[in-house]
């Protein structure tokens, strides 16, 4: 299934819904009167070998909040951020050396609110320019891409289960090769694959 720039500006037009960790959990109790913090992380895409592939990375393992996990490019909106789409421009930036002038801004797909207090915002972007990733040694460990395709295909996508916080739960995952894609990475991505269809 080839994926071009139309086929991502037309599921940005079509309808969505805010997704949480808590989608495939129903019975969590989430408290009452959470303060969420606003972030936003940068889904960009690259022309490559399969197509547009899709930019990640592997969390540093010195990380206090998902060591070694992968995720988006992306952070906390700082008071310096006129908005989410800018905090995931500013952290792109700061963790994998993509300057904000090489980024053609797409859209956004609804929050995604996390377990640990984030109402993340998913900013879809293309990078038409070339340009080596310079991963910040202390946030990210590694630098990759993966095919669009794959992430968006809801063949691809597995349910699993673990214990966390005292209780079974249950979450996506879309591994790729040696990479294994799971949480609210995995939920956004199938956030996205539920707008292409």
């Amino acid at each position: 299934m080839a994926i071009d720039l139309n086929d991502i500006k037309a599921a940005l037009d079509r309808p969505g819904r805010p997704s949480s960790d808590w989608d495939l959990n129903p019975d969590t109790v989430v408290p009452e009167g959470r303060k969420l913090r606003p972030a936003g992380v940068l889904a960009a895409v690259v022309e490559g070998a399969a197509g547009l592939e899709l930019i990640l990375t592997t969390r540093s393992s010195a990380l206090k909040h998902h060591p070694g996990q992968i995720a988006f490019p992306g952070g906390k909106q700082d008071d310096g951020d006129a908005d989410v789409t800018a905090a995931a421009l500013r952290e792109a930036h700061e963790e994998i050396g993509l300057h904000p002038e090489l980024v053609q801004v797409l859209g956004t797909l609804p929050p995604h609110e996390t377990g640990t207090g984030f109402l993340v915002t998913p900013v879809l972007a293309y990078v038409g320019t070339p340009f080596e990733p310079l991963p910040e040694a202390g946030e990210v460990a590694e630098v990759f891409r993966v095919p669009l395709a794959h992430v968006l295909n809801p063949d691809n996508y597995v349910t699993q289960s673990r214990r966390w916080r005292g209780a079974m739960r249950t979450y996506y995952t879309v591994p790729y090769g040696p990479y294994y894609i799971w949480g609210a990475t995995a939920r956004m991505l199938r956030a996205w694959t539920d707008r292409m269809t």
